[in-house]
Protein backbone atom coordinates (compact mmCIF):
# COMPACT_ATOMS: atom_id res chain seq x y z
CA UNK A 1 0.00 0.00 0.00
CA UNK A 2 1.11 3.10 -0.84
CA UNK A 3 2.15 5.40 2.61
CA UNK A 4 1.48 8.39 0.57
CA UNK A 5 0.29 9.97 -3.17
CA UNK A 6 1.51 12.93 -5.09
CA UNK A 7 -1.17 13.85 -7.92
CA UNK A 8 -1.06 16.31 -10.60
CA UNK A 9 -3.99 19.07 -10.81
CA UNK A 10 -4.64 20.20 -14.45
CA UNK A 11 -6.19 16.88 -16.58
CA UNK A 12 -6.06 14.72 -13.24
CA UNK A 13 -8.49 16.75 -11.43
CA UNK A 14 -9.93 19.24 -13.70
CA UNK A 15 -9.33 20.36 -17.56
CA UNK A 16 -9.56 23.82 -17.73
CA UNK A 17 -12.36 25.08 -15.95
CA UNK A 18 -13.98 21.94 -16.11
CA UNK A 19 -13.81 19.21 -13.10
CA UNK A 20 -13.25 15.92 -14.37
CA UNK A 21 -16.10 13.51 -13.32
CA UNK A 22 -15.28 11.62 -10.26
CA UNK A 23 -12.25 14.47 -8.99
CA UNK A 24 -14.38 15.55 -5.68
CA UNK A 25 -14.91 12.03 -4.26
CA UNK A 26 -10.97 11.15 -5.22
CA UNK A 27 -10.11 13.84 -2.90
CA UNK A 28 -12.81 13.18 -0.48
CA UNK A 29 -11.03 9.48 -0.31
CA UNK A 30 -7.39 11.14 0.07
CA UNK A 31 -8.69 13.38 3.13
CA UNK A 32 -10.31 10.50 4.70
CA UNK A 33 -7.74 7.88 4.08
CA UNK A 34 -5.29 9.18 6.46
CA UNK A 35 -2.72 8.87 3.70
CA UNK A 36 -0.45 11.79 3.29
CA UNK A 37 -0.80 13.89 0.09
CA UNK A 38 0.14 16.56 -2.42
CA UNK A 39 -0.77 17.92 -5.28
CA UNK A 40 1.80 18.89 -7.61
CA UNK A 41 1.70 21.65 -10.31
CA UNK A 42 3.78 23.37 -12.75
CA UNK A 43 2.26 26.80 -11.82
CA UNK A 44 4.56 29.33 -10.55
CA UNK A 45 2.12 32.69 -10.66
CA UNK A 46 -0.34 30.94 -8.05
CA UNK A 47 -0.31 30.90 -3.99
CA UNK A 48 -1.06 27.49 -2.05
CA UNK A 49 -4.11 29.30 -1.08
CA UNK A 50 -4.81 30.67 -4.47
CA UNK A 51 -5.19 27.01 -5.29
CA UNK A 52 -7.51 25.83 -2.59
CA UNK A 53 -9.89 28.59 -3.83
CA UNK A 54 -9.44 27.36 -7.17
CA UNK A 55 -10.88 24.00 -6.49
CA UNK A 56 -13.60 24.94 -3.87
CA UNK A 57 -14.53 27.46 -6.85
CA UNK A 58 -15.08 23.74 -9.07
CA UNK A 59 -16.88 22.30 -5.95
CA UNK A 60 -13.90 20.33 -4.22
CA UNK A 61 -13.97 21.24 -0.32
CA UNK A 62 -11.93 20.38 2.79
CA UNK A 63 -8.52 21.00 0.83
CA UNK A 64 -5.89 23.32 2.96
CA UNK A 65 -2.55 25.16 1.98
CA UNK A 66 -0.46 22.37 2.92
CA UNK A 67 -1.70 20.02 0.45
CA UNK A 68 -0.15 22.06 -2.25
CA UNK A 69 3.85 22.27 -4.30
CA UNK A 70 3.89 24.70 -7.06
CA UNK A 71 6.83 25.00 -8.93
CA UNK A 72 7.05 28.44 -7.64
CA UNK A 73 8.01 26.50 -3.87
CA UNK A 74 10.02 24.38 -5.11
CA UNK A 75 12.40 26.95 -6.88
CA UNK A 76 12.29 29.01 -3.50
CA UNK A 77 13.21 25.64 -1.87
CA UNK A 78 15.88 24.33 -4.42
CA UNK A 79 17.93 27.90 -4.21
CA UNK A 80 17.24 27.88 -0.26
CA UNK A 81 19.61 24.67 -0.50
CA UNK A 82 22.01 25.92 -3.00
CA UNK A 83 22.64 29.49 -1.75
CA UNK A 84 20.66 30.58 1.11
CA UNK A 85 20.13 33.75 0.98
CA UNK A 86 20.94 35.24 -2.51
CA UNK A 87 20.03 37.79 -3.96
CA UNK A 88 17.68 37.14 -7.12
CA UNK A 89 16.14 38.91 -9.97
CA UNK A 90 13.05 37.60 -10.95
CA UNK A 91 10.28 37.81 -13.37
CA UNK A 92 6.79 35.93 -11.90
CA UNK A 93 3.75 36.72 -10.57
CA UNK A 94 2.46 36.59 -7.03
CA UNK A 95 3.09 33.23 -6.19
CA UNK A 96 6.97 33.32 -6.83
CA UNK A 97 7.58 36.33 -5.59
CA UNK A 98 5.92 35.38 -2.01
CA UNK A 99 7.46 31.66 -2.13
CA UNK A 100 10.51 33.49 -2.18
CA UNK A 101 10.02 36.04 0.35
CA UNK A 102 9.16 33.75 2.47
CA UNK A 103 12.45 31.53 1.81
CA UNK A 104 14.49 34.35 2.82
CA UNK A 105 15.88 36.00 -0.64
CA UNK A 106 16.31 39.49 -1.33
CA UNK A 107 14.77 40.79 -4.75
CA UNK A 108 17.38 42.46 -6.03
CA UNK A 109 18.58 44.29 -9.37
CA UNK A 110 21.89 45.38 -8.16
CA UNK A 111 24.03 42.66 -9.67
CA UNK A 112 21.64 39.88 -8.38
CA UNK A 113 23.18 36.01 -8.11
CA UNK A 114 20.27 34.53 -9.94
CA UNK A 115 17.57 35.42 -12.27
CA UNK A 116 14.52 33.22 -11.79
CA UNK A 117 11.87 33.17 -14.50
CA UNK A 118 8.59 32.12 -14.40
CA UNK A 119 4.95 32.80 -16.03
CA UNK A 120 3.60 35.90 -16.20
CA UNK A 121 1.20 37.96 -17.97
CA UNK A 122 3.16 41.28 -17.25
CA UNK A 123 6.23 40.41 -19.04
CA UNK A 124 8.26 43.16 -20.73
CA UNK A 125 10.85 43.94 -23.08
CA UNK A 126 12.56 45.75 -19.80
CA UNK A 127 12.26 42.85 -17.75
CA UNK A 128 13.99 40.57 -20.93
CA UNK A 129 16.39 43.12 -21.46
CA UNK A 130 17.50 43.23 -17.63
CA UNK A 131 17.15 39.17 -17.41
CA UNK A 132 19.56 39.41 -20.54
CA UNK A 133 22.15 41.77 -18.94
CA UNK A 134 22.28 39.98 -15.52
CA UNK A 135 22.90 36.87 -16.58
CA UNK A 136 25.50 38.25 -19.25
CA UNK A 137 27.62 39.17 -16.38
CA UNK A 138 27.36 36.01 -14.52
CA UNK A 139 24.34 35.47 -12.81
CA UNK A 140 22.92 32.12 -12.75
CA UNK A 141 19.95 31.25 -14.97
CA UNK A 142 16.67 29.00 -13.08
CA UNK A 143 12.96 28.61 -14.77
CA UNK A 144 10.75 27.33 -12.65
CA UNK A 145 8.82 25.22 -15.57
CA UNK A 146 9.93 24.18 -19.09
CA UNK A 147 6.25 24.58 -20.42
CA UNK A 148 6.04 26.58 -23.51
CA UNK A 149 2.24 26.80 -23.35
CA UNK A 150 -0.53 26.44 -21.15
CA UNK A 151 -4.42 25.29 -21.96
CA UNK A 152 -6.82 27.71 -21.57
CA UNK A 153 -11.01 27.88 -21.36
CA UNK A 154 -10.61 29.85 -24.59
CA UNK A 155 -7.53 27.49 -26.27
CA UNK A 156 -4.20 28.09 -25.08
CA UNK A 157 -1.27 30.98 -23.79
CA UNK A 158 2.13 31.65 -23.93
CA UNK A 159 3.71 30.00 -21.09
CA UNK A 160 6.81 29.47 -18.85
CA UNK A 161 9.04 28.12 -21.27
CA UNK A 162 8.00 30.45 -24.23
CA UNK A 163 9.78 34.09 -22.01
CA UNK A 164 12.87 31.28 -21.27
CA UNK A 165 13.09 30.96 -24.77
CA UNK A 166 13.58 34.62 -25.52
CA UNK A 167 16.00 34.76 -22.66
CA UNK A 168 18.03 31.79 -23.55
CA UNK A 169 18.03 32.99 -27.31
CA UNK A 170 19.42 36.54 -26.14
CA UNK A 171 21.96 34.51 -23.99
CA UNK A 172 23.05 31.63 -25.36
CA UNK A 173 22.62 30.06 -21.63
CA UNK A 174 19.91 27.28 -21.28
CA UNK A 175 18.16 28.10 -17.84
CA UNK A 176 18.17 24.98 -15.06
CA UNK A 177 14.31 24.16 -14.81
CA UNK A 178 13.02 22.74 -11.70
CA UNK A 179 9.65 22.15 -12.50
CA UNK A 180 8.34 19.09 -13.86
CA UNK A 181 9.79 16.32 -15.82
CA UNK A 182 12.81 17.18 -13.38
CA UNK A 183 12.77 14.62 -11.02
CA UNK A 184 14.13 17.32 -8.78
CA UNK A 185 10.40 18.46 -7.94
CA UNK A 186 8.98 15.38 -6.98
CA UNK A 187 12.10 14.48 -4.65
CA UNK A 188 11.05 18.13 -3.10
CA UNK A 189 7.67 17.21 -2.67
CA UNK A 190 8.52 13.91 -0.61
CA UNK A 191 10.72 15.73 1.36
CA UNK A 192 7.91 18.27 1.75
CA UNK A 193 5.96 14.97 3.41
CA UNK A 194 8.78 13.94 4.84
CA UNK A 195 8.36 10.06 2.93
CA UNK A 196 9.95 8.16 1.29
CA UNK A 197 9.56 8.00 -2.98
CA UNK A 198 9.95 4.15 -2.68
CA UNK A 199 6.73 4.70 -0.50
CA UNK A 200 4.65 6.93 -2.81
CA UNK A 201 2.71 6.58 -5.91
CA UNK A 202 2.51 9.51 -8.56
CA UNK A 203 -0.35 10.36 -10.37
CA UNK A 204 -0.66 12.40 -13.25
CA UNK A 205 -1.83 12.31 -17.20
CA UNK A 206 1.37 12.97 -19.17
CA UNK A 207 4.19 10.09 -19.94
CA UNK A 208 6.42 12.82 -20.59
CA UNK A 209 6.52 14.68 -17.33
CA UNK A 210 4.52 13.12 -14.30
CA UNK A 211 5.48 9.73 -15.30
CA UNK A 212 8.85 9.57 -16.27
CA UNK A 213 9.51 12.36 -13.39
CA UNK A 214 7.63 10.04 -10.72
CA UNK A 215 9.67 7.23 -12.38
CA UNK A 216 12.99 8.73 -12.18
CA UNK A 217 12.17 9.99 -8.41
CA UNK A 218 11.95 6.71 -7.63
CA UNK A 219 8.30 6.67 -7.18
CA UNK A 220 5.57 4.05 -8.79
CA UNK A 221 3.60 5.52 -11.08
CA UNK A 222 -0.06 5.69 -12.10
CA UNK A 223 -1.11 7.10 -15.38
CA UNK A 224 -4.67 8.66 -15.66
CA UNK A 225 -6.36 8.68 -18.91
CA UNK A 226 -8.44 11.90 -18.45
CA UNK A 227 -5.86 14.67 -19.82
CA UNK A 228 -2.65 14.49 -22.67
CA UNK A 229 -1.65 11.11 -22.97
CA UNK A 230 -4.05 8.21 -24.89
CA UNK A 231 -3.86 4.56 -24.12
CA UNK A 232 -2.15 4.12 -27.99
CA UNK A 233 0.35 6.58 -26.99
CA UNK A 234 1.73 4.81 -24.25
CA UNK A 235 3.74 2.43 -26.09
CA UNK A 236 5.44 5.30 -27.85
CA UNK A 237 7.68 5.45 -24.64
CA UNK A 238 10.49 3.06 -23.54
CA UNK A 239 9.13 3.35 -19.91
CA UNK A 240 5.67 2.27 -18.37
CA UNK A 241 3.42 3.46 -15.54
CA UNK A 242 2.58 0.67 -12.66
CA UNK A 243 -0.90 1.47 -13.00
CA UNK A 244 -3.18 2.52 -15.72
CA UNK A 245 -6.41 3.76 -15.00
CA UNK A 246 -9.46 6.05 -16.94
CA UNK A 247 -9.48 8.53 -14.26
CA UNK A 248 -9.10 9.04 -10.67
CA UNK A 249 -12.52 8.30 -10.09
CA UNK A 250 -11.09 4.53 -10.54
CA UNK A 251 -8.77 4.91 -7.84
CA UNK A 252 -9.09 4.04 -4.06
CA UNK A 253 -5.47 5.31 -2.04
CA UNK A 254 -5.88 2.65 0.40
CA UNK A 255 -5.44 -0.07 -2.41
CA UNK A 256 -2.61 1.70 -4.78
Amino acid sequence: MAKSIISDMDGVIYRGGTLIDGANEFVQRLLTSGIPFLFLTNLSEQTPLDLVRKLERRGIHGLEEHHFITAGMATAMFLKQQRPGATVFAIGGGGLMNELYNAGFSISEHNPEYVVVGKTESFNFEQMKKAVQFISRGAKFIGTNPDVIDPTDDGIEPACGALLAGIESATGRRPYIVGKPNSLMMTLATKKLGVHPDDTVMIGDRMDTDIVGGMEAGMRTCLVLSGVTRREDISAYPYRPDYIMDSVADIDPLEL
